[in-house]
């Protein structure tokens, strides 16, 4: 185990979009940590999931910090929206635009933090001139785009990331997404992630399982 806070970021997508509100209250009452918020667009992922106004309707059921997840391109005309909304954390793809570095300084620009995805073949080093700009590196360990899916075991690229924040000195999180459950979560932590994102693993078993699965995941 790691000596590293570890924070869990339930994805709401496998939540029950009936009744989403109370989904995310029973998550932040069973010790969610960031509340992880899908934005698919069905352009650069191959699901459409919802925009900013789902967002804001669900702002006022919890204090956590929303963790917006933009899969989305482009990316840059819709950061205010998701900012207005309630976000504090926006991630966007590496892969999305053309303009890494402008996508970021536009996010830091409205006050929330700001991250950064890496699909799976997509390499660390390819945000090795961003990283001063950075609070937040979001590894995939799927393909982006749909929930349920198995765990690509990118360890190496976990450790690479790893190395690469210590030696910026800065505090930035390392965030795993893609199939995430209580054994590969031990190994994401192990290679340096402190923040793990697990959807199914959490949502599938109902809400009086919410607190131990989130627990588990935790380690």
């Amino acid at each position: 185990m790691s000596a590293r806070l570890i924070r869990i970021a339930p994805s709401i997508l496998s939540a029950d979009f009936s009744k989403l509100g109370e989904e995310v209250r029973m998550i932040d009452a069973a010790g969610a940590d960031y509340i992880h918020i899908d934005v698919m667009d069905g352009h650069f992922v191959p699901n459409l999931t919802f925009g900013a106004p789902v967002v804001k309707s669900i702002r006022r059921h919890t204090d956590k910090p929303f963790d917006v997840h933009l899969m989305i391109a482009p990316v840059d005309a819709l950061v205010a929206d998701f900012v207005a909304a309630g976000a504090d954390i926006i991630t966007a793809h590496a892969e999305a635009g053309p303009h890494l570095h402008r996508t970021l300084q536009l996010i830091k620009s409205h006050g929330v933090k700001c991250g950064v995805s890496l699909n799976p073949a997509t390499p660390a080093e390819s945000i090795a001139h961003v990283m001063d700009m950075l609070d937040l590196v979001l590894v995939m360990t799927v393909n982006p785009g749909f929930g349920g899916q198995s765990f690509i075991p990118l360890l190496d690229k976990i450790a690479t990331v790893r190395r690469m924040i210590d030696a910026s000195g800065r505090a930035i999180d390392l965030e795993v997404d893609g199939g995430v459950d209580p054994k590969t979560a031990k190994d994401c932590i192990a290679a340096g992630a402190d923040v793990l994102v697990a959807g199914t693993a959490i949502f599938k078993d109902g809400p009086e399982n919410y607190a131990s699965n989130i627990s588990a995941i935790r380690g």
